[in-house]
C-alpha cells in the first residue's frame, strides 16, 4: 500500500530536490555567464553573478584565433561515424550474445568486461606505433578506428541487456510467419529496441565527442584537430583564457543537447510503454 507523504515530508523533499538542482545547474550557469562577460569583468571583485554588460566578444574571439568551425566539423564527422559503426556492429553482437549460447560465449563476455578495467593509456605507445605503420597518423580514420574498437565491448554489453528484456517469442512468431531471423530482428525487434539503441548511440557519441587523449596523440595536423584538442589549446603554460574556454564549452554542449532532444521521444516511449508478455 502506498503511503502518502505528510506536508512536512513533501516540503523537505522539495527543498532537497531544489538544492540538488541548483548544485547541478550552477556550474553550467556560471560557464554561460562567464562566456558573456567582457574579458575585463571575468575576474573583477566582488564576483558578478550576472554580466553588467552582455558581450559576445569571447565567441567572436574563438573564431578569430583558431579554426573553430573546422574543429567542430571534424568532431561531428568523427563522432557520428564512429557511433554509427559501433551501433551497426553491436546490434548484431548484442543480439547474438543475448539469444544464443555457444562455446566460448561466457569467456567472450568476460573478455568484454575485462577490457573496461584496463586503462587505455597503458597501450598508447603500441597504438601509436600501429597507427604509424598503417599510415593513419594525422588522419580522422585513426580516431574513428580507435573509438570504434574501444566502444564495441561496452556497447555490446549494453545492447545485450536490452535484448534480454525482449521475449524471444516475438521473433519466433515472425519466423513462423515467414521471416528469416535477420528479417525478424530488423523488422520486429529493432523497432521495439529503439530506446536502447538510442541510449547506446548517445553514449557512443558523447564518449567520442569528449575524448581528448587519443585525439592529441594521433592528430597533430591543424585542419584535422577535434574540438577537445582546440579547447585544450586555451590552457597555456602561464595562463588560462577563461573567456574563450567558456564560450567554446557552451558551443560544444549544443550538439549533445540537440541529440538528446531528437532521441528524447524514443527514450520516453521506452519508459512509458507497457510490458510485453511472451
Amino acid at each position: 500500500m502506498n503511503k502518502r507523504l505528510s506536508l512536512p515530508g513533501k516540503i523537505g523533499k522539495t527543498i532537497v530536490l531544489a538544492v540538488y538542482l541548483v548544485f547541478m545547474v550552477f556550474p553550467l550557469y556560471w560557464m554561460v555567464i562567464t562566456s558573456l562577460k567582457p574579458r575585463n569583468e571575468i575576474f573583477t571583485l566582488p564576483l558578478q553573478y550576472w554580466p553588467r554588460q552582455i558581450s559576445f566578444e569571447n565567441y567572436v574571439q574563438i573564431f578569430k584565433i583558431s579554426k573553430f568551425h573546422i574543429y567542430i566539423g571534424n568532431s561531428l564527422a568523427i563522432s557520428l561515424t564512429s557511433a554509427a559503426i559501433v551501433l551497426a556492429v553491436t546490434i548484431l553482437s548484442g543480439y547474438v550474445l543475448a539469444r544464443f549460447t555457444f562455446r566460448g560465449s561466457r569467456q567472450l563476455m568476460l573478455a568484454f568486461f575485462v577490457t573496461q578495467m584496463v586503462p587505455l593509456f597503458i597501450g598508447f605507445s603500441t597504438l601509436y606505433w600501429m597507427m604509424s605503420r598503417m599510415g593513419l597518423l594525422n588522419k580522422q580514420g585513426a580516431l574513428i578506428l580507435m573509438y570504434t574498437v574501444g566502444l564495441v565491448p561496452f556497447c555490446t554489453i549494453m545492447l545485450r541487456g536490452f535484448f534480454q528484456r525482449i521475449p524471444a517469442s516475438l521473433e519466433e512468431a515472425a519466423m513462423v510467419d515467414g521471416c528469416s531471423r535477420m528479417s525478424a530482428l530488423f523488422r520486429v525487434i529493432v523497432p521495439i529496441m529503439m530506446p536502447g539503441i538510442s541510449a547506446t548511440f548517445i553514449f557512443a557519441f558523447v564518449q567520442n565527442w569528449n575524448e581528448l587523449f587519443m585525439a592529441i596523440m594521433f592528430i597533430d595536423k591543424e585542419n584535422s584537430k577535434t574540438l577537445p584538442v582546440a579547447m585544450n589549446s586555451f590552457i597555456t603554460k602561464f595562463d588560462i583564457d577563461w573567456g574563450s574556454m567558456s564560450a567554446a564549452t557552451v558551443l560544444s554542449v549544443i550538439p549533445t543537447v540537440i541529440l538528446f532532444a531528437i532521441c528524447q521521444r524514443f527514450i520516453v516511449e521506452g519508459l512509458t510503454q507497457g510490458a510485453v508478455k511472451g
